[in-house]
C-alpha cells in the first residue's frame, strides 16, 4: 500500500488524495496513451530538494511530443506545480509522479480528439529494490521478453502503455526468484532493465548500452556519467552482450526510483559484493542528492517553506 499524503495536483488545482479520481472511460485507461516521469525529492540540511527537476520536466514534454500530446501547461507551470506538491504535503523526502494522460470524452484508437490532462502526485517511497539490494546487490535474470523495437514502440518516450513490456519481464523474474529482469533488444544486445539502465565494469571501464539498443536515455544514467568523469573513470556507451554481463568485474543499475544499485549476479553467474567502482559511484551519488557535495548542487531544486 502507498503511504498517502494530503493533496494531489490535478489540472491546475490541489485536490484531496482520496478525491483524485477519473472517469472509467478515460481514454488512457483503455489504450495506455499517456506519458509520465518518476522524480525523487531528498531530505537535505536545507530542506527537501528535488533531483534534476528541469531534466525530468523536459523529458516529460519530449515524451508528450513523440506521442503528439499537447500539454496544456508550460514547463514553468509544471515545474512550479511539482515544487508546490512537495511543499503542501510537507514531506522531507518522496517520490513524485507527473502524469500526462488523455481524459474522458472520446473512445477509439484515434487519440487526437481526447482532452489532455495532467496530474502530479508525491508520496514517501523507500528504495525501489530494497535496502539489502542497495547494500549487497540484486540478483538478475535475462528475460524471455524482448525490449521494444524502436519502430514498434518509441523507447525514447516514457509512455504508460509500453510499460506492460516491463511488467511482464518483472513478474517473470520475481516468479523465478530473482529481484529484477534484464531485457535484450530484438537484435540480441543488452537493452535495459524493467525500470533501470544497466552498466558493466570491465578492466576499470564503465560500459552502458546505447539508445539504439532500446535503452531509455536515463537522467540518473547521465548523472552516473558525470560522476565517473569527475573520478577519472573511463565511461563508454556501446553494445553489450549477455555474456559480457556474465564475465563483468562489476555491474550496477541506475534509475531515479531505483537510485544506484549494485548487481550481485546475472542468470546465477556470480559477480559478488559491490566492487570499488560501483561503491565510489554510489557513495558520491547519495552525497550529491542529499546536498552534501557542492559540485552537484545544480542537480537540486530546493523546496523553500
Amino acid at each position: 500500500m502507498l503511504e498517502t499524503v494530503e493533496k494531489i495536483w490535478m489540472d491546475g488545482e490541489f485536490v484531496d488524495w482520496a478525491d483524485a479520481k477519473i472517469h472509467v472511460l478515460t481514454h488512457t485507461l483503455h489504450y495506455g496513451s499517456g506519458v509520465f516521469e518518476g522524480v525523487r525529492a531528498y531530505e537535505t540540511a536545507r530542506g527537501p530538494a528535488i533531483f534534476r527537476l528541469k531534466e525530468h520536466i523536459d523529458r516529460l514534454f519530449d515524451s508528450a511530443k513523440i506521442y503528439m500530446m499537447d500539454i496544456p501547461f508550460t514547463r514553468e507551470e509544471l515545474t512550479e506545480a511539482t515544487i508546490e506538491t512537495v511543499r503542501v504535503n510537507n514531506v522531507e523526502s518522496c517520490y513524485i509522479r507527473p502524469l500526462v494522460y488523455l481524459g474522458y470524452g472520446v473512445m477509439g484508437l484515434n487519440p487526437l480528439p481526447a482532452p489532455v490532462q495532467v496530474s502530479i502526485a508525491a508520496w514517501p517511497w523507500e528504495s525501489y529494490l530494497g535496502e539489502d539490494g542497495l547494500a549487497h546487490g540484486v540478483r538478475m535474470k535475462i528475460s524471455s521478453w524482448k525490449r521494444h523495437d524502436p519502430n514498434i514502440m518509441p523507447p525514447a518516450a516514457k509512455g504508460t502503455g509500453m510499460y506492460m513490456n516491463s511488467s511482464l519481464a518483472k513478474v517473470e523474474a520475481i516468479k523465478a526468484g530473482y529481484d529484477e529482469a534484464i531485457m535484450l533488444s530484438p537484435q540480441g544486445y543488452v537493452s535495459e532493465c524493467t525500470g533501470e539502465n544497466i552498466f558493466v565494469v570491465r578492466h576499470g571501464r564503465i560500459i552502458t548500452p546505447p539508445v539504439t539498443a532500446g535503452a531509455l536515455e536515463g537522467i540518473t544514467q547521465s548523472s552516473v556519467r558525470r560522476i565517473a568523469e569527475d573520478l577519472g573513470i573511463p565511461y563508454e556507451v556501446g553494445n553489450i552482450l549477455r555474456s559480457d554481463l556474465y564475465v563483468a568485474d562489476e555491474a550496477f543499475l541506475s534509475g531515479t526510483a531505483a537510485e544506484v544499485v549494485p548487481v550481485r549476479s546475472v542468470d546465477d553467474r556470480e559477480i559478488g559484493e559491490p566492487g570499488p567502482i560501483t561503491r565510489a559511484i554510489q557513495e558520491i551519488y547519495f552525497r550529491a542528492v542529499k546536498g552534501e557535495d557542492d559540485r552537484y548542487d545544480d542537480w537540486l531544486t530546493y523546496v523553500r517553506p
